[in-house]
């Protein structure tokens, strides 16, 4: 054999192997990457179906596995057209046991469906005893209930709007999407879109056709309740939906515009997150036709000035860079301050650093500010996190007006040093700055999502708590707590104290621009001796932090440390 002979033989057999090789790989994403997809394709070809979910997706848990949709399960009416006999019978008795128009049921005679009816037991029984044809009473799985949690940080979903994005959503991922498919929108529902979109109902009730279209003989429902839909993840968050509905409750009674943020101590894990004003994601719809945008805003992870909260990092600061003791002593001359009025007109005379912190004084922390400087100062508010928007698992984009480095701007040290002028601070990092001072000066990144599950409950993916960095000496962390002890026992915090336990925090009170306006904070932890939980309440339009937060505090303070 010639050597020109050979080499066809093995460019022929290479070639084979490479036909063969991609073949291979075609079969294996037709069989195994697509094999759900394809195998609901050709399950529908053959068959009629009506789903018993309202949507085929992942759920949305807490850290004990309990929906925070408030999903639920009805009972409802329904129908395969092809199977009944009398139409015109059906409609009349269903009007009458469902005391509904018939012209309002005559709709869902035409394509298998479900009547979108709440049945009372009593109904479910009469139409399930009438036992005719093409109609029956099954349960449906809805994903929300009557009050569903933590609205605007798990979001909503909506219909794909345009052919942009259905091809986005494609481009994403394997799995098949429809313009009729409910997507997310917004929150975890869209930052997850891609993990919690479902291949196929898990529940479902089903008739069969011939390969020429017409229904076999015979043809029953067939209930599918025990399908495994490999494409979909449930998402677990770290939030305790017990804790989610007391702060949710007691903002609802208390607070009409504002934030509260809960946090485990120690561990960094939120806990609850609440905004008011909220919406249900059900009822999207209602609320942007009646102009209630705001309603779907985040305030837990929005920008807002912290006022006097700040006056943590300057006591920080000032006690680790040997500035200030707890007993060094200052002079408030109130209103006729050069530097900064204080709040008490007829000042506060000669006080210690401890007074003045508990009396949240003006004029001393602009004097320590000065003294520190603003680079102290912007080094001691990044080491406590205020400059670090990230929560683990909750891929909110960054606002960018949050610039610590402002305060390096002329005018600007005295105002940033209580709290004011350019610095800014979402609810979520005044907590997270708050549990470094109570884990003896160790921060922690605040983290939400905990994994996300297969079907079968098998952990897919882990978010893991952040180990933390040394942001602040022990010492300085335990000067800090007697501090915020001070500020309940001494200070204006007096209505944030928890009975039994005992709890220690920080007021502040923020204007807003010109307007007028008073942002008012609490941020707190409880109990003293061994601190469980970390509340920071924000109340937009608010009188004081005194006043108007620090009861809040306590309110949803007392309640959490009850379940325990």
């Amino acid at each position: 054999m010639d050597i020109k002979r050979q080499k066809r033989l093995i460019t022929a057999f290479y070639f084979f192997v490479l036909v063969l090789g991609l073949l291979a790989v075609r079969l294996w994403v037709i069989q195994v990457r697509d094999g759900d997809n394809y195998a609901i394709m050709a399950l529908e070809q053959g068959s009629s179906s009506v789903v018993l979910e309202d949507v085929c997706r992942g759920r949305i848990l807490d850290r004990n596995l309990m929906p925070l949709t408030g999903a639920r399960v009805g009972d409802r009416v329904v129908f395969f057209p092809a199977l009944i006999e009398d139409k015109d019978l059906v409609l009349q008795v269903l009007s009458e046991t469902l005391n509904t128009p018939q012209q309002e049921l005559a709709g869902f005679l035409y394509d298998p469906s479900y009547l979108p009816l709440t049945l009372l037991p009593e109904q479910s029984k009469a139409v399930k005893e009438y036992d005719w044809k093409g109609v029956t009473v099954l349960p449906v799985s809805f994903r929300y209930g009557d009050r569903p949690l933590a609205a605007q940080v798990v979001g909503h979903l909506g219909r794909i709007s345009s052919k942009e994005e259905l091809s986005l959503l494609s481009e994403r991922s394997n799995k098949l999407y429809r313009f009729s498919d409910l997507v997310g929108k917004s929150g975890l529902e869209f930052f997850y879109e891609t993990e919690l979109k479902g291949g196929r109902p898990e529940r479902a009730v089903r008739i069969f056709y011939d390969a020429e279209g017409n229904l076999l003989k015979g043809s029953v429902f067939q209930v599918e309740d025990d399908v495994r839909d490999k494409t979909r993840r449930d998402l677990v968050l770290t939030i305790d939906a017990r804790i989610q509905s007391i702060v949710e409750e007691v903002m609802d009674q208390r607070v009409a515009k504002g934030a509260v943020v809960v946090m485990e101590a120690g561990t960094g894990d939120l806990l609850a997150m609440a905004g008011r004003p909220s919406y249900h994601p059900a009822q999207v719809e209602v609320y942007l036709q009646n102009g209630g945008e705001e309603r779907f805003f985040d305030h837990c992870t929005a920008l807002y000035p912290p006022g006097s909260i700040f006056k943590i990092v300057v006591a920080a600061a000032a006690l680790e860079e040997g500035i200030a003791r707890l007993n060094s002593r200052f002079t408030c001359h109130g209103e006729n301050e050069q530097l900064i009025h204080c709040w008490k007109d007829a000042g506060h005379g000669s006080i210690t650093f401890a007074q003045a912190f508990a009396a949240s004084c003006n004029p001393v922390f602009a004097r320590l500010g000065l003294s520190l400087g603003d680079s102290k100062i912007i080094e001691y508010a990044q080491r406590l996190g205020l400059d670090n928007q990230v929560v683990t698992g909750y891929p909110v984009p960054p606002d960018h007006r949050q610039d610590l480095n402002l305060i390096n701007a002329p005018n600007s040290l005295v105002n940033s040093s209580v709290g004011q002028g350019p610095v800014l601070a979402t609810p979520v990092q005044v907590t997270a700055m708050l549990n470094a001072v109570v884990s003896d000066g160790i921060y922690r990144l605040p983290r939400l999502v905990k994994e996300l599950r297969e079907s079968n409950g098998k952990v897919a993916r882990e978010f893991t708590a952040d180990p933390g960095r040394k942001a602040i000496q022990p010492d300085t962390a335990s000067e800090l707590r007697r501090l915020l002890e001070l500020v309940i026992d001494e200070g204006a915090g007096s209505e944030a104290m928890a009975p039994l336990f005992g709890s220690a925090g920080k007021t502040g009170s923020a204007q807003v621009g010109d307007s007028g306006q008073v942002n008012a904070w609490f941020t707190g932890y409880a109990p003293r001796a061994n601190p469980c939980y970390i509340v920071t309440v924000l109340v937009e339009g608010g009188a004081s932090g005194a006043e108007s937060a620090a009861p809040v505090f306590r309110e949803i303070m007392e309640q959490i440390l009850s379940l325990d």
